[in-house]
């Protein structure tokens, strides 16, 4: 079952203290664009089926890309695509959006992405991996 747009956007707004939810929505978009661009298979529908429709269509965006990016790229790239960011001030987002996902994911899901991604993204997510 999918989140609704509200409590999504409320979590977003709330995790990254953003003064509207109009800030939380342009954060989320890129965010969730650049993830779904390193997912594939059952594992980005799954993730889909649980973000609100407009979110879940960015994630399934047909981009893809070549391979995951290193976490530290991930952060560079949003930081590129979010107008005005910084890495600092892309990393927060990230942090926000992406807890926001793995509330919605639930924690099997979460893991399933996980193991999509290189190694370092379960502190993005904020699901820091015992090693």
């Amino acid at each position: 079952m999918s989140m609704r747009r509200e409590s999504f956007l409320a979590h977003v707004q709330e995790r990254g203290e953003y003064e509207t939810l109009e800030d939380a929505d342009r954060v989320a978009r890129v965010i969730l664009a650049l993830l779904g661009a390193h997912l594939a298979g059952t594992v980005r529908a799954d993730l889909a089926a649980r973000l609100p429709e407009s979110y879940a269509l960015v994630l399934l965006n047909p981009l893809q890309a070549a391979e995951p990016l290193p976490p530290e790229r991930f952060v560079r790239a949003a930081a590129a695509w979010i107008e005005g960011a910084t890495e600092q001030t892309a990393l927060w987002d990230i942090g926000a959006v992406l807890s926001t996902t793995a509330a919605a994911a639930g924690d099997v899901l979460t893991r399933d992405v996980l193991l999509q991604l290189p190694p370092g993204y379960d502190l993005l997510f904020g699901h820091p991996q015992s090693t």
